[in-house]
This record gives C-alpha cells, structure tokens and sequence, in this order.
C-alpha cells in the first residue's frame, strides 16, 4: 500500500451553522449565526463537537481558531428562544441539552491542538465559557465579555463559575458572576481573561501571527504541554459539570427561569423585586404559581399551586 492510499481520507461535513475551513495547517471554525448575535443552538453545539473531534483526529492540522461570523458578536451563548419555546415545556430535556453542551466544551478544552479563541465582538454568558474553553485569546478592541446568568434566571455553571476564578481571580470573577456587568477589552487583557487586544481591522493578523508560532514548536511536546496546563480546568470541571447538569435540569422549570427568559424575549425589565418582596412576605416563589399543595374542596382535584384562585379541573373558585 503507497503513502497516498495510506494518508486519511478527508470528511466532507454538511454543516449549517458553523464553518468549519482546514488550511495552511490551521483549522477555523466559525459560529455562523449573526441574526442572533452567534447565539448557539442545540444543533451549532452539535457542529461545534464534531468539527472539533475532526480537528483532533487530523494530523495535518496543528492549531484551530474559534470565531463568530460578522463583527458584532463572537457568541452571546445559548438561543433564549430556543429554551423557552422548547426546554422549559419539557425542562427534564436540558439535560440533554447539557449533555451536548458538555461534549462541544469538552471538545473545545481537550483538543488535541491549542485553540485561539478569535474574540472578534460581544461574548456573553455561554458564548464567554466557549471562549474560555480555548487555551489563548485575541481580542478587537471592540470586544465586550459579561456573564448573564443571574439576569436571565439561570446559573453560568456551562465554565464560568469553574473557570473564571482560576483565570481572572476570586474577587472579579464574582464581580462578573454577581453583577453581570459587561468588562471591556482592554480591562479583560489587564484581569488575564485575554492575552492580547487588538484594532479590528488588525485581528485576523495577530491572531496568524499567534499560530504561526503554535506552528513553529514540536507538536508532542505541544500536545503535552497543553494535557499538564490543562490540569485545573479539568479538576473543576469534571468534579462540577454533573451536579450542574442536574441542577439546571431541574430548575429551567422554576419561576426565576420563566420569568428571566420571557422578559429576554419581551424585551422587557425582569420582575426581579417581586421574587424577594414574595421571599420577604412568607411566600415560596420557587414555582411560576407557588406550591402545588391546595385542594378544590368541589371536585377533590389535588396538587393545585397555592397561587390559583381557581379550580384548574372544575373551574369553582378556591
């Protein structure tokens, strides 16, 4: 058998939110949403695990890029639509949709090559924790980083709440976690959440310029190197990402979730004073409609939520 047969045969994918481009060596893979800010669906997860896996099986590629189409967003993370018309019906499915989120982050952090994050706009919530997957970042000067969870009824357990101490510290990661203030680029290079920012028109030169010296080193001992750095992401991730899954399972039904993601798709101020002035008055806020603990004394229906007024099966007032 020659060396021609012997060499791996080069898989045509069909994606259709992602582009994924081999060359020169380096391989891009590109979120290719910009209607939605590169927000990520369950599908461009899907994509995003798949072009990576492809990545680390090719030998002729020795370091990959992570971007988002267009110039406004790199990723502003997970589709809000896409929960609220799908997960919250049916929350037990998040964790599936967890499931796939693991393996796209997994994906990204144990590739086999090192994988620039190519910031070239917004990265915000899930889309800020696939940029801290990636082992170095190049950053426009326009880019903005921000972690949206507590807003949006949610928890940034997807890599933030793992990641963001080890890379920035204690204290500024809680400050983006509880505030969810956006951190400018420059000030994310200062924290050491990106290692370098740059004028937009000069990105795509600096970020060739960071792989063609990945290029230039022993891919080994670059492989390697990356397995033993990788050490405490893995220790954090792998010891929290279960009960994660889990929790956001259970809670993507909750009242703090509805509430957050229907006001993101309204456009609307969330009712964040209602929750704690309910908390404060005795109530349980847990549930969009309180507990389910009341009785119709008409029809004996049970487990109707403490905040019906009426029977849900007979109508009768309560």
């Amino acid at each position: 058998m020659n060396a021609s047969s012997e060499k791996k045969r080069e898989v045509e994918y069909d994606f259709k939110e992602i582009i994924y481009e081999k060359s020169d060596m380096v391989a891009k893979i590109t979120i290719n949403r910009p209607q939605v800010y590169n927000a990520y669906s369950t599908t461009t997860l899907r994509e995003i695990a798949q072009a990576f896996d492809d990545v680390s099986d090719n030998d002729a590629i020795g370091v990959a890029i992570l971007t988002g189409a267009g110039d406004k967003a790199f990723c502003t993370g997970g589709d809000v639509k896409e929960y609220s018309t799908v997960y919250q019906k049916a929350p037990h499915r998040y964790w599936n949709y967890m499931v796939t989120f693991d393996k796209a982050v997994t994906s990204i952090r144990c590739c086999r090559v090192p994988v620039i994050a190519r910031v070239n706009g917004i990265a915000a919530g899930g889309g800020n924790e696939l940029h801290q997957a990636c082992d170095l970042s190049v950053a426009s000067e326009n880019a903005k980083f921000l972690q949206v969870g507590v807003r949006v009824g949610s928890v940034a357990a997807g890599g933030a709440t793992q990641w963001l101490p080890v890379l920035i510290g204690d204290r500024r990661a809680r400050w983006m976690l509880y505030t969810t203030d956006e951190v400018d680029a420059k000030t994310a290079e200062q924290w050491g959440l990106v290692n370098k920012v740059v004028p937009y028109s000069q990105l795509d030169e600096a970020v060739e310029e960071v792989a063609d010296k990945i290029l230039n080193k022993f891919p080994e001992c670059l492989r390697y190197t990356k397995v033993q750095v990788n050490f405490w992401k893995d220790f954090v991730w792998n010891n929290t990402i279960q009960h994660a899954r889990d929790w956001l399972a259970l809670h993507m039904g909750s009242a703090e979730a509805t509430e957050g993601m229907q006001a993101f798709v309204e456009k609307r101020p969330a009712d964040y004073m209602g929750f704690r002035e309910k908390l404060a008055g005795g109530e349980s806020p847990e549930l969009p409609w309180g507990q389910p603990i009341r009785t119709c004394p008409k029809c004996g229906a049970k487990n109707l939520p403490q905040g019906f007024k009426f029977c849900g099966s007979c109508g009768s007032k309560l």
